[in-house]
């Protein structure tokens, strides 16, 4: 869930590459409303969105879930500090921005391995 439409693109295209269906939500309050709506194998969650940041957005969705969506955050921030509050709010994996292919497979074949398309 990425608010730059570059970077959704980007995002976007690598995700295909390695099997995934992308939904994109451009701001906190719209990944909250879709999360609440469908149930995913994971959730990439931007930190800084318009409406709602992804701290915020984060919280909302684990204070309403059923069963835990592994929530990773997308950041720029690369600071220890910067996981801490990502964890602190919820997020089970972190990973700064600019995301490499490499980076994005291995953090999402921990949580949510790609089946078969």
């Amino acid at each position: 869930m990425e608010d730059n439409p570059v970077n959704q693109k980007v995002a976007g295209v690598m995700l295909d590459r390695l099997g995934y269906e992308v939904n994109l939500a451009t701001n906190g309050l719209e990944a909250v409303e879709m999360a609440s709506r469908t149930r995913y194998e994971a959730i990439l969650m931007d930190i800084q969105m318009p409406e709602m940041d992804g701290f915020a957005a984060t919280r909302e969705i684990r204070g309403t879930e059923t069963s835990r969506t592994p929530i990773i955050a997308m950041t720029a921030g690369a600071m220890a500090e910067d996981e801490d509050r990502c964890r602190e709010a919820g997020m089970d994996d972190y990973i700064t921005k600019p995301v490499s292919l490499d980076t994005l497979a291995s953090v999402l074949a921990r949580w949510a391995p790609a089946r078969e398309r």
